[in-house]
């Protein structure tokens, strides 16, 4: 390739115009022509580049033509994206490497593949027989230690979670799940009462089930931006981070600095009875999209806690610890470590994750934080709860743009210069991608 010759870039991002433009813009300082549909792009052009959604890249094009067309996503990623195939991967890489970090930061997790809610008596004694040694047959009004979370396999903004402690109520959330399907026979999505945690037919057949954290770190998001509120009515709230991690290649994982904590917009509350089975969860599902108040007030850079109280979830008195800017820096640092690990996790299922060299992609991870106090030299863990594709930055709010268009600039000087661009790179990086793995996957060049 010419030293800088201009290249060709399809950009496309359909029902996600402000992904869209933060492309648009880090592209606009290299030398490149822009295009809005893939057809229009010269049939001679040598250098193209891919920036857009999944169904819109031609993947086809990215086998065909490794060393001249660089894509923003990979052919195949089921194991990072789909939960029960990700959880899978981590217990087989497990079962090889029991000293992993993994196993501190994932919450114990069991596979559920059901068609029809009758078959779980037979997945008792089974797949899901070790969480049958742990579950009651019932619920009771008894103090009970562990409780349990249902999330469909292939579903995103919390729709289809329930909570449960108990057998029968895992059998009644199926059942529910059955009976709404019987009453919408024929339509393509199905209501499930009504709240917007709306689940798809087809999701019903693959599940994860992870036991609950009960300790989670909680924070009062008002505390930080002033407002007039006396400490006394501050409340504890979860929140979940949101990281965004970018893969490269084959293969390098970067992880965007810049972490955000979404918040559920009410104070929490130790899991009751009446929540078993319940889609009313608004204080243990911190999804943006689920919020009753979607404004800025819930979203916050994790930098910006710093000082912030720190609530334990047996009390919602105020406590005297803090966060400090050590306590961030140690989460961060955890943070990559689980990503760099997941990765690794992944890569031993090639069947579902083939990384190839001239790809690169942009994930969302969420984790979450716990806080126990009790312990005085490890009071935080961090857990990775899943990766998704094609994340909605738009939930991010105008206040914190800025830091989607640093991303989206770092994506750029990191992934797509160096792929086009021979000559030394004018353009700064601003240093926020930090690289937590860096391995190579095949043979040379990674064909």
């Amino acid at each position: 390739m010419e030293e800088n010759t201009q290249f060709h870039a399809f950009v496309s991002f359909p029902d996600a115009r402000l992904t869209e433009s933060l492309v648009e813009k880090a592209l606009s300082s290299l030398n490149v022509k822009l295009y809005k549909h893939l057809s229009d792009i010269p049939k001679d052009a040598e250098s193209i580049l891919q920036w857009s959604t999944y169904d819109e890249a031609s993947h086809e094009l990215t086998m065909e033509r490794p060393k001249r067309v660089l894509s923003s996503t990979y052919v195949i990623r089921k194991s990072l994206i789909r939960k029960h195939f990700l959880h899978q991967s981590i217990k087989n890489y497990l079962a090889k490497k029991p000293d992993s970090t993994l196993t501190r930061s994932i919450p114990p997790t069991w596979h559920v593949e059901i068609v029809h809610s009758d078959e779980l008596d037979e997945l008792w004694v089974d797949d899901l027989y070790d969480l049958a040694q742990i579950l009651p047959d019932v619920s009771s009004d008894l103090e009970i230690p562990k409780w349990f979370i249902l999330k469909p396999g292939m579903a995103d903004r919390g729709m289809g979670i329930r909570l449960f402690n108990s057998k029968e109520g895992l059998q009644d959330i199926f059942n529910s799940f059955e009976n709404n399907e019987d009453e919408d026979e024929g339509k393509e999505h199905s209501e499930v009462e009504g709240d917007g945690t709306a689940v798809m037919i087809s999701q019903l057949r693959h599940f994860v089930v992870q036991e609950y954290l009960l300790k989670p770190l909680l924070i009062d998001p008002r505390e930080r931006v002033g407002g007039g509120i006396s400490p006394d009515r501050y409340r504890g709230r979860k929140f979940h981070l949101r990281a965004y991690c970018v893969a490269q290649g084959a293969l390098k994982v970067h992880l965007f600095t810049r972490i955000l904590a979404l918040f559920s917009s009410v104070e929490y509350s130790h899991p009751s009875a009446e929540m078993e089975g319940s889609s009313r969860l608004s204080a243990h599902l911190t999804n943006t999209a689920l919020q009753a108040q979607h404004g800025e007030e819930n979203v916050r850079l994790l930098q910006e806690l710093v000082g912030s109280r720190l609530f334990s979830a047996s009390s919602q008195n105020v406590e005297t610890a803090r966060l400090t800017q050590g306590d961030v820096d140690f989460i961060i640092d955890e943070v990559a470590a689980s990503l760099g690990e997941v990765f690794r996790a992944c890569l031993t299922s090639p069947v579902h994750f083939q990384t190839l060299p001239n790809t690169f992609e942009l994930f969302g991870v969420d984790l979450l934080v716990t806080y126990n106090p009790a312990i005085n030299d490890r009071p935080f863990q961090v857990h990775l709860l899943e990766l998704n594709a094609e994340p909605a930055i738009h939930l991010t709010g105008p206040r914190l743009e800025w830091i989607l268009e640093e991303l989206f600039n770092e994506i750029s000087h990191t992934c797509v210069m160096p792929f086009f661009c021979t000559s030394p790179l004018r353009q700064e990086s601003k240093g926020s991608l930090r690289l937590c793995l860096d391995t190579q996957v095949r043979g040379g060049g990674a064909w």
